[in-house]
């Protein structure tokens, strides 16, 4: 008869040092990369004065992975790195924020001020 964990303490402590590797490897990981085109979208705070609207976009990425809380500076550039992607598909050059990131989303507003 077989009584306690099917493993032994060594085996668990060893898929415990794997598992905290895996996390601090890809909690320096980059998730989001610049699109062609999108290095040339300037952004800025507030809405630019003689620029056309050209719209809204919402961009998301994962703010977290299970209990681990990701790098909130890394969180804000990937999400601003998306809204700058987005910028040339709706002929802007510019991008604002509306709001700050929840939860790893936010709003961006798009302009076009012909630079």
């Amino acid at each position: 008869v077989l009584i306690g964990p099917p493993y032994s303490r060594a085996a668990m402590r060893n898929l415990l040092l794997i598992l905290a590797a895996v996390i601090a490897t890809t909690a320096g990981c980059t998730w989001v990369r610049m699109a062609p085109g999108a290095s040339a979208v300037k952004v800025v705070t507030a809405a630019p004065a003689g620029c056309q609207p050209r719209g809204e976009v919402e961009v998301s990425v994962k703010a977290g992975l299970g209990p681990y809380e990701r790098n909130s500076l890394r969180v804000h550039d990937e999400l601003e790195t998306l809204a700058r992607n987005e910028a040339p598909g709706l002929a802007a050059d510019t991008v604002q924020p509306l709001d700050g990131p929840e939860d790893g989303v936010q709003r961006y507003a798009m302009w076009r001020c012909g630079r």
